[in-house]
């Protein structure tokens, strides 16, 4: 049988910082506020386009597995603010890292949309279709935030973060998986202006208003992750006890904790960063997998359960067993661009442009 190894990993993180105490300097809130609520303390503003992040990310990952651009079948790019809808922007990675023999695609699920590509790259391999594969999840959501809502505008940041899979007749990577959607409650969390539904309707790309029912969209992401878990432990005939580490989803710190406990799993057993990068949306998972393997946090020969929930409603969970090898084989030189600009200035930027 042919699995899908994970076998190289990176992240790209923008440098310029957003915390809770710049957000109070134009919005009717603290850092006690945010996290208390959020468990959010900073997030990341990113000055390049999301392929750009991606295009690190990727280039970080093929490193870490010891190959090389050329070596890659396809990519799966995983994210809800594309550069361009048309072409896609998986073709814009392809052309950046000079990846000439990869087919591209792109997948929007939102929250989810990293470990959905995951899915589909893993399934591509398992099927014969491809040996190889980028997975990608990236967002540079901060020019579509509504920056005058408080109740979204403390809770999301930008990043990116990318694995390389390769086929192997070891059992490794995904091993059983769950994926869904309450599509019935999808306008609870939406964002407005976004997509050709709003097409010639007088306004600006990026001009949002975000529908985000907090209290519902947490109900729903503890029980949909939840049974994502249960369903895909069940077909893993393995119990929360046999899971060695838990990689969530950051989306709130409170959900997290829920989730645990609802799981009845051992909270030391669950890696967090939500508190450095708030909720990256697409980004998210990915991103605390690649800390989680820099960090010696995931053991050799181990199994992990990542559970996630975004827009849609999407939600899934995903049982990796890890192989013998956490470090890279090799780095990359490619680097973002310099930034001279502090996150805040450049959400003040945003924020004028649209106000024109």
């Amino acid at each position: 049988m042919t699995y899908a190894a994970i076998t190289g990993w990176g992240k790209c993180l923008p440098p310029a910082k957003l915390s809770n105490d710049d957000l109070a300097t134009f919005l009717d809130t603290d850092d006690q506020w945010i996290t208390s609520r959020t468990g959010m303390k900073e997030r990341r503003i990113s000055h390049v386009s999301v392929s750009e992040l991606a295009y690190v990310a990727c280039a970080r990952a093929i490193a870490a597995a010891g190959k090389t651009a050329k070596d890659v079948d396809l990519i799966v790019f995983g994210s809800t603010t594309f550069d361009e809808l048309c072409p896609n922007a998986a073709s814009n990675v392809q052309r950046l890292l000079g990846a000439d023999n990869a087919a591209c695609m792109d997948v929007s699920t939102a929250c989810t949309g990293g470990m959905y590509s995951l899915s589909v790259a893993t399934a591509m391999i398992k099927s014969g279709v491809v040996k190889s594969a980028l997975v990608i999840g990236a967002e540079t959501i901060s020019p579509i935030m509504d920056w005058t809502n408080r109740d979204v505008a403390v809770l999301f940041g930008d990043g990116a973060a990318a694995l390389y899979l390769e086929a192997s007749t070891e059992e490794t990577g995904v091993i059983t998986q769950a994926l869904g959607c309450y599509g019935e409650s999808r306008d609870i969390l939406s964002v407005e202006g976004w997509g050709l539904k709003y097409a010639n309707k007088g306004r600006m790309l990026g001009q949002s208003n975000w529908a985000f029912l907090g209290q519902e969209i947490f109900k729903k992401a503890v029980a949909g992750m939840a049974q994502a878990c249960e369903k895909a432990l069940a077909q893993a005939q393995l119990d929360a006890e046999q899971i060695s580490s838990v990689v969530p989803h950051q989306a709130n710190l409170r959900i997290i904790d829920t989730l645990v406990k609802r799981l009845k799993m051992d909270k030391d057993k669950v890696f967090v960063n939500i508190h450095k990068y708030g909720n990256m949306s697409a980004a998210t998972t990915l991103v605390a997998l690649v800390e989680a393997i820099e960090e010696g946090f995931i053991a050799k020969q181990s199994y992990v359960l990542l559970p996630a929930f975004g827009g849609g409603l999407t939600w899934s969970a995903h049982v990796i067993k890890w192989g013998d090898r956490s470090h890279a084989l090799s780095t990359s030189e490619v680097q973002l661009p310099d930034c001279p600009d502090t996150g805040l200035a450049l959400v003040k930027a945003i924020m004028a442009a649209k106000s024109v």
